[in-house]
């Protein structure tokens, strides 16, 4: 698969071959659905936590005797049914954690990239580079490549200019391509990607 490669003017500046076992890999929806949901499930932090009836303060002695007083008996005040009693069956601590096989993790972001190829949203860039931190140095960057949604921008390595022009963009995110995953592949449209990034992709996938 060839796409077009750009600079930052919008300008097409030659032409790009993609790896067809990354770019043009059959789509999964289910597989990528699961890789999803794993991701998710794995950022929970599971630290929910209600006190049962033997964890809340109070209710040492019986509330009044067995018999006799025409009341419904009663063991403890700190019982369910009681005003700061304890929950019954209520969350505790726990791990949400899910496990997946690298194959299949790998598969999943091939099937998202690959749908992103499909649908004309990868855009390859030569460089990304900013004379200083602007703001609006990437928005025309944008523009220029006609980008007008949710753009996610992958970089090989760390550019502290370029993060300070994207931060404050609510419809971008800046990631390294070694952290590349289906949630924000799918969380946003368009993809941005130098091509060093490229190389780092293909190089981790291929």
């Amino acid at each position: 698969m060839e796409v077009a490669l750009m600079n930052m003017a919008g300008e097409q500046v030659g032409q790009v071959e993609l790896d067809d076992a990354i770019f043009a890999a059959p789509v999964n929806v289910p597989l990528m659905h699961q890789a999803l949901v794993r991701q998710l499930a794995n950022t929970r932090l599971g630290t929910h936590k209600t006190k049962g009836r033997s964890e809340v303060a109070g209710g040492g002695r019986k509330p009044w005797k067995q018999k006799g007083t025409g009341r419904a008996r009663q063991g403890s005040i700190r019982a369910a049914q009681w005003r700061h009693g304890g929950i019954i069956f209520g969350p505790t601590p726990r791990s949400y954690e899910q496990q997946m096989p690298r194959k299949m993790r790998r598969a999943a972001v091939c099937s998202a990239l690959s749908a992103k190829a499909a649908g004309s949203r990868i855009v390859v860039l030569d460089e990304l580079s900013v004379p200083e931190p602007r703001t609006r140095a990437m928005v025309d960057a944008l523009h220029n490549l006609a980008v007008d949604s949710t753009a996610l921008i992958l970089m090989a390595d760390a550019n502290r200019d370029v993060e300070l022009s994207a931060g404050n963009l609510p419809h971008v995110k800046l990631l390294r391509a070694h952290y590349l995953n289906v949630r924000d592949l799918l969380d946003y449209d368009y993809l941005i990607v130098p091509q060093a990034a490229l190389n780092v992709i293909t190089e981790i996938l291929g």
